[in-house]
Protein backbone atom coordinates (compact mmCIF):
# COMPACT_ATOMS: atom_id res chain seq x y z
CA UNK A 1 0.00 0.00 0.00
CA UNK A 2 1.19 3.09 -0.87
CA UNK A 3 1.67 5.92 1.57
CA UNK A 4 2.37 9.71 1.07
CA UNK A 5 3.84 11.62 3.48
CA UNK A 6 3.55 15.84 3.80
CA UNK A 7 5.88 17.67 5.75
CA UNK A 8 7.31 21.12 5.71
CA UNK A 9 4.23 22.94 7.36
CA UNK A 10 4.55 25.17 10.18
CA UNK A 11 3.78 28.76 11.39
CA UNK A 12 4.74 31.40 8.80
CA UNK A 13 4.22 35.41 8.76
CA UNK A 14 2.17 37.40 6.06
CA UNK A 15 4.01 37.79 2.92
CA UNK A 16 6.18 34.74 3.97
CA UNK A 17 6.93 31.49 2.43
CA UNK A 18 6.53 27.94 3.10
CA UNK A 19 7.78 24.92 0.86
CA UNK A 20 5.80 21.62 1.30
CA UNK A 21 7.15 18.25 0.60
CA UNK A 22 5.13 15.23 -0.31
CA UNK A 23 7.41 11.94 -0.32
CA UNK A 24 5.90 9.61 -2.86
CA UNK A 25 7.46 6.04 -2.74
CA UNK A 26 6.54 3.76 -5.17
CA UNK A 27 4.23 6.19 -6.91
CA UNK A 28 5.81 6.61 -11.04
CA UNK A 29 4.98 10.46 -11.89
CA UNK A 30 4.74 9.84 -15.59
CA UNK A 31 1.58 7.49 -14.47
CA UNK A 32 -0.21 9.32 -12.08
CA UNK A 33 -1.51 13.31 -11.71
CA UNK A 34 -0.34 14.66 -8.27
CA UNK A 35 -2.23 17.11 -6.21
CA UNK A 36 -2.28 19.64 -3.26
CA UNK A 37 -5.49 19.89 -1.48
CA UNK A 38 -6.32 22.30 1.13
CA UNK A 39 -9.45 22.25 3.91
CA UNK A 40 -9.85 24.61 6.77
CA UNK A 41 -11.80 24.45 9.58
CA UNK A 42 -15.28 25.11 8.89
CA UNK A 43 -14.92 24.65 4.71
CA UNK A 44 -14.75 22.04 1.91
CA UNK A 45 -11.91 20.65 0.65
CA UNK A 46 -10.30 22.59 -2.38
CA UNK A 47 -7.54 22.08 -5.19
CA UNK A 48 -4.68 24.02 -4.41
CA UNK A 49 -1.96 23.03 -7.45
CA UNK A 50 -2.15 19.75 -9.55
CA UNK A 51 0.89 18.65 -12.12
CA UNK A 52 -0.09 15.74 -14.39
CA UNK A 53 1.68 12.70 -15.75
CA UNK A 54 2.64 14.87 -18.98
CA UNK A 55 4.53 17.78 -16.83
CA UNK A 56 1.23 20.43 -16.99
CA UNK A 57 0.29 22.45 -14.41
CA UNK A 58 -2.99 24.11 -13.23
CA UNK A 59 -3.80 25.83 -9.73
CA UNK A 60 -6.62 26.76 -7.72
CA UNK A 61 -7.60 30.82 -8.55
CA UNK A 62 -6.76 31.77 -5.27
CA UNK A 63 -3.27 30.80 -5.41
CA UNK A 64 -2.38 31.52 -8.89
CA UNK A 65 0.73 33.34 -9.39
CA UNK A 66 1.77 32.87 -5.42
CA UNK A 67 2.10 28.67 -5.50
CA UNK A 68 4.35 26.70 -7.73
CA UNK A 69 4.17 22.69 -7.70
CA UNK A 70 7.07 20.63 -8.91
CA UNK A 71 8.27 17.57 -8.85
CA UNK A 72 11.86 16.06 -7.66
CA UNK A 73 12.06 12.67 -9.54
CA UNK A 74 15.47 11.65 -8.33
CA UNK A 75 13.61 11.92 -4.73
CA UNK A 76 10.19 10.95 -5.55
CA UNK A 77 8.96 13.96 -4.53
CA UNK A 78 6.04 16.48 -5.14
CA UNK A 79 6.95 20.30 -3.85
CA UNK A 80 4.44 23.13 -3.70
CA UNK A 81 6.41 26.44 -2.68
CA UNK A 82 3.77 28.81 -0.87
CA UNK A 83 5.06 32.64 -1.91
CA UNK A 84 3.57 35.62 -0.65
CA UNK A 85 1.16 33.75 2.21
CA UNK A 86 -1.68 35.28 3.14
CA UNK A 87 -3.71 34.37 6.39
CA UNK A 88 -6.44 32.59 4.12
CA UNK A 89 -3.61 29.90 3.00
CA UNK A 90 -4.42 28.74 6.77
CA UNK A 91 -5.80 24.71 6.15
CA UNK A 92 -4.32 21.70 6.57
CA UNK A 93 -3.08 20.38 3.14
CA UNK A 94 -3.08 17.33 1.69
CA UNK A 95 -0.89 15.55 -1.08
CA UNK A 96 -2.53 12.94 -3.53
CA UNK A 97 -1.79 10.30 -6.13
CA UNK A 98 -4.11 9.53 -8.32
CA UNK A 99 -4.22 7.31 -11.64
CA UNK A 100 -6.12 4.73 -14.22
CA UNK A 101 -3.89 2.06 -16.32
CA UNK A 102 -4.37 -1.46 -16.24
CA UNK A 103 -8.06 -1.06 -16.18
CA UNK A 104 -8.08 0.37 -12.55
CA UNK A 105 -7.98 3.56 -11.29
CA UNK A 106 -5.14 4.54 -8.04
CA UNK A 107 -6.26 6.82 -5.13
CA UNK A 108 -3.67 7.35 -2.22
CA UNK A 109 -3.33 10.32 0.36
CA UNK A 110 -1.22 11.35 2.77
CA UNK A 111 -2.15 12.93 6.13
CA UNK A 112 -1.79 16.17 5.56
CA UNK A 113 0.21 18.87 7.11
CA UNK A 114 -0.80 22.35 9.07
CA UNK A 115 -0.29 25.35 7.82
CA UNK A 116 -0.77 28.54 9.78
CA UNK A 117 -0.20 31.79 8.31
CA UNK A 118 -0.75 34.50 10.86
CA UNK A 119 1.29 37.38 12.94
Amino acid sequence: QVQLVESGGGLAQPGGSLRLSCAAPGIIFSTHAMVWYRQAPGKQRELVAVISPSGTVNYGDLVKGRFTISVDNAKNTVLLQMNSLKPEDTAVYYCNAWGNYNGRSYDYWGQGTQVTVSS
